[in-house]
């Protein structure tokens, strides 16, 4: 089974074609190596898969083709301990203190813009 259709069938991605994307630019590694989105994946394998700031480091228990319920793409794999614990220690430091740079949508408004420039001191 190809790795890029297994990981749209667990949901890792939401599309295939972002599943794809993902793998050729390095966020999924199979047993510790870069992959093609082609490479044919077995049960037993490692992955280590990166979907934004989240991390995930599973072994594949079954296969699937077939895109299902939450419930069915969670038996697909089993996620080791030590990545639950990192990822919950990473969720819960982002509640703590989130990213200021999230919050900024787009360009500046004229007000922004002002308040800006009073704080630099050129208004």
């Amino acid at each position: 089974m190809r790795i890029d259709k297994w990981l749209w069938a667990a949901r890792f991605y939401k599309t295939r074609s972002i599943a794809a994307l993902a793998v050729d630019s390095g966020k999924v590694s199979l047993n510790g190596d870069r992959c093609k989105p082609a490479k044919e994946i077995h049960v037993g394998n490692e992955l280590r898969i990166r979907a934004g700031e989240v991390e995930w480091q599973v072994r594949v228990c079954e296969l699937s083709d077939k895109r299902g319920p939450a419930s069915v793409a969670q038996k697909l794999y089993e996620e080791t301990t030590e990545s639950r614990i990192r990822r919950e220690e990473q969720a819960a430091l982002r509640k703590l203190a989130s990213e200021p740079a999230r919050e900024i949508k787009g360009r500046p408004s004229k007000r922004d813009r002002r308040v800006l420039g009073r704080w630099q001191g050129s208004e």
